[in-house]
């Protein structure tokens, strides 16, 4: 069990010693990248801090620990071609601007997780989805990250590679009432989004 700091929003100060030890102040006790690790999964805030220069080092940290989780096996969570446009926006004119981006994109797609997951929740106590309502959720969601890949700066094009350009999806039967009301939320949420992303390329 990950033990955190008493008072409300104070982060938990890790510090790193130069024999590469990690040592968490608030429980008073040695930790390692899997304990930040389920930490960060926790949602506890955190910093680390070189014990000899006092220097805030937790992004490093933090990317050694996702170096750890993709070496895991089945555990691969950023696609090759993710990674590799990521090292080329280092040093481009995009870079300042990509952190925000990806922020942005990042917490849209947890919210709407979220709210997707308590909308399931709330159906699947009802007496259970009918298979034609199931088939709109599936359609929901493909449409959902298709429109994350368009606004993705990740997202590329196969057609580069002289494969043909894919067919959108036909649309999906109406549903009812319920599914309108999610796929017009889900609707809302891209548009707002789009108009986020405006607002942070004016800056």
């Amino acid at each position: 069990m990950v033990e955190t700091q008493g008072s409300g929003d104070a982060r938990v100060v890790i510090k790193k010693y130069a024999n590469r030890r990690l040592y968490n102040t608030a429980s008073s006790s040695y930790v390692t990248l899997e304990h930040l690790s389920d930490m960060v999964k926790q949602g506890v805030d955190f910093v680390v801090y070189d014990a000899k220069t006092n220097e805030d080092i937790t992004r490093t940290v933090l990317t050694q620990i996702i170096f750890e989780e993709e070496s895991r096996e089945g555990q691969n969570l950023l696609p090759i071609q993710f990674l590799r446009q990521l090292i080329g926006f280092y040093g481009n004119s995009m870079q300042a601007f990509l952190p925000s981006y990806l922020e942005l994109s990042l917490a849209t797609f947890a919210e709407q997780q979220e709210r997707m997951r308590t909308q399931f929740a709330t159906l699947g106590t009802g007496g259970g989805l009918g298979s034609g309502y199931e088939e709109q959720i599936r359609q929901n969601l493909a449409m959902f990250d298709r429109a994350m890949k368009m606004f993705s700066p990740f997202a590329y094009s196969r057609t580069e590679d002289g494969a043909a350009p894919q067919k959108p999806a036909d649309p999906a039967p109406a549903a009812g009432p319920a599914g309108d009301e999610t796929l017009n939320a889900l609707k809302k949420q891209m548009e707002e989004m789009q108009a986020q992303i405006a607002k942070l390329a004016k800056r």
